[in-house]
C-alpha cells in the first residue's frame, strides 16, 4: 500500500487530506503538533505521530514512529501546518520572526531532509509543500507569514531541480482563502507577540482587530476539499504540476504578478 505523511492534522487541510487519501486506499501517517489531537486521531484509527515543527525532538522521534508504522518506506510526504503572526513589520519581534520561521519553513526542511533518502531508496517519492498566494503576492501585515512562504517556494525550487533525477517529484500547492482555523490561530499569534497598544500605528491595530475578529467569511473563500483535490493529484498523477493554485485570488494573484509592474500591483493589493 502506498504511504504519506501528513503534518499538522488536527483541523483544516491537513485533517481533510487524511481523511481523503485514507479512503483512496493511501497508509495515511497523521501527525499533530499536540498529544492530544494524535490521541483523537490515532481513536479514528490513524497512525498519528507527534511532529511539532518548532521542537526538533518531535521530529525526529515522530520520523522514528512514522518509519517503525510503514517498515521503512514512504511514498509522499506533504508538509503543512503553518500559522500567521498579522503586524506590520516594524512592530514585529525578532523572536517572533525567528519562531514563526522555525514553525513555518525550518521544521519543513528538517522532517524534508529525512524523507529524501528514504524515497530515493525507494526509487521515488512525492513531496507535496502546502505554501500559498501570499508564497509569491506579498500584501501589507503579513510580512512574517510572507517571508516564510517566499523561503519555501525558492526552496522547493531549488529542490525539485535536485531530485528530479531520483524519481521524486516536488509540488507546491498554493491556497488563496480557506475555510480552516488560520484566522483565529493568527490571531492568538498577533496577542503572544504584538505590543500594538503602545505602537504609533494603535488605531490601525484597533482596526485589524476587529476585522479578525470578523466571522465574515471571504466571498473566495473554499473548503479545505479544494485543496486536497490539489494534493491527490500530486501525489497520484503520473505527472504531477509544480504548482496547483486554488481557489479564483491565487489565480488572480498569479496573473498581476506576471503582467502588472510592481508600484501598481502594490496599490492594488495594499487595498484589498
Amino acid at each position: 500500500m502506498r504511504s504519506i505523511l501528513i503534518t499538522g492534522c488536527s483541523s483544516g487541510i491537513g485533517l481533510d487530506a487524511a481523511r481523503s487519501l485514507r479512503d483512496r486506499g493511501w497508509t495515511v501517517l497523521a501527525s499533530c503538533r499536540k498529544a492530544e489531537d494524535c490521541a483523537r486521531l490515532a481513536g479514528e484509527g490513524f497512525a498519528a505521530p507527534r511532529i511539532d515543527y518548532e521542537d526538533a525532538a518531535s521530529i525526529e522521534s515522530g520520523w522514528a514512529e512514522a518509519m517503525e508504522a510503514t517498515g521503512g518506506t514512504l511514498d509522499a510526504l506533504l508538509n503543512n501546518g503553518a500559522y500567521a503572526i498579522p503586524s506590520l513589520v516594524e512592530d514585529l519581534p525578532v523572536e517572533a520572526l525567528r519562531a514563526i520561521m522555525e514553525a513555518n519553513f525550518l521544521g519543513w526542511h528538517d522532517l524534508t531532509r529525512r524523507a529524501i533518502p528514504v524515497m530515493r531508496a525507494g526509487g521515488a517519492g512525492r513531496i507535496v509543500q502546502c505554501s500559498s498566494v501570499l508564497g509569491y503576492a506579498a500584501t501589507p501585515w503579513r510580512g512574517a507569514y510572507v517571508s516564510t512562504k517566499f523561503a519555501l517556494e525558492g526552496y522547493s525550487d531549488a529542490l525539485r531541480m535536485e531530485v528530479a533525477p531520483h524519481g521524486i517529484h516536488v509540488s507546491l500547492v498554493e491556497p488563496g482563502p480557506i475555510r480552516t482555523a488560520f484566522r483565529r490561530n493568527a490571531l492568538a499569534q498577533f496577542r503572544r507577540w504584538i505590543d500594538w497598544e503602545t505602537s504609533p500605528n494603535r488605531a490601525t491595530y484597533d482596526r485589524l482587530l476587529e476585522r479578525q475578529s470578523s466571522d465574515a467569511q471571504d466571498r473566495w473563500e473554499l473548503g479545505p476539499e479544494a485543496v486536497t483535490a490539489a494534493v491527490v493529484h500530486a501525489v497520484e498523477a503520473p505527472r504531477p504540476r509544480t504548482r496547483y493554485r486554488v481557489t479564483v485570488p491565487a489565480h488572480g494573484a498569479a496573473w498581476m504578478r506576471r503582467a502588472l509592474p510592481d508600484r501598481l500591483l502594490d496599490r492594488i493589493l495594499s487595498s484589498s
